[in-house]
């Protein structure tokens, strides 16, 4: 690999690992380095989800005390995330490179959306199970048919994944923001191995790329958490809604026209 291209990936795995911290969207800045330094868009993707799960575990683990019992219902909506990255994971290996293309403009378009509007879509959900319902649910089994398409998107995509796990896991955290972002960051760490290894096994994964982003990874997450007791949420989170709206149109235009 050459220096440029270490360098490229190393810094965009130190904002990304750093972005995912302050307000999430990591994908929508790692994806794009890895296609700039010649990896196909699947390829990218597999090399992406390897990168970035080592990051999420880590921070599961450093608010693990956040983590729910492990009850049977945990344990439900970890087996959904394990067979729903698995089956996203295999999805993406049945898609052609071409197929893919097209694709990729509308996934991280919607990546975006959900990015954007993620505390309104998990207010709406909410909103629905109280009326629905009367109350906030727990952590059940009966949240697995809402968690596993989730994981399905995650293993074939993965960007904007934590913005749906979360709006679903608040559903299963009575609403409570800080068990349901340590669970997310659990059970996204749980669908990337999984996807990986289906990646691994294929022969899909870049791997000097994907090291050399996961280190710089690993390092732009322990900044982040720092930067994040004083960095407005706010506005990172908008800064991120406009990266992805720019590589929206830029690849749109890249794979369409």
């Amino acid at each position: 690999m050459e220096l440029a291209a270490a360098a490229l990936l190393g810094v965009a795995g130190l904002a990304g690992g750093t972005i995912a911290s302050l307000a999430g969207g990591a994908a929508l800045i790692t994806f794009p380095a890895l296609i700039a330094v010649g990896l196909t868009p699947i390829s990218a993707i597999a090399s992406n989800i390897a990168a970035l799960t080592p990051g999420s575990l880590i921070a599961a683990l450093s608010d693990r005390t956040q983590l729910p019992p492990l009850n049977r219902g945990f344990v439900g909506l970890v087996l959904a995330s394990v067979i729903g990255a698995g089956i996203g994971a295999m999805l993406l290996m049945l898609t052609s490179n071409r197929i893919f293309e097209i694709l990729v403009p509308l996934l991280i378009g919607f990546a975006t959306v959900l990015f954007a509007f993620g505390e309104q879509i998990s207010g709406a959900m909410r909103a629905r199970s109280l009326a629905k319902h009367g109350r906030e649910p727990e952590i059940k089994l009966t949240s697995i048919p809402m968690l596993l398409p989730v994981s399905v998107y995650g293993g074939y995509f993965g960007a904007g994944l934590g913005v749906l796990l979360v709006a679903v896991l608040q559903l299963a955290t009575s609403g409570q923001y800080r068990p349901a972002n340590a669970t997310k960051n659990l059970v996204a760490a749980l669908n990337g191995a999984v996807a990986a290894m289906v990646f691994a096994v294929q022969g899909s994964i870049d791997w000097p790329a994907t090291l050399t982003m996961m280190g710089g990874a690993l390092i732009g997450s322990l900044i982040g958490a720092r930067i994040a007791r004083h960095a407005p949420r706010e506005i990172m989170r908008w800064v991120v809604t406009a990266i992805g709206a720019i590589l929206t149109i830029v690849y749109a235009w890249r794979y369409w026209f």
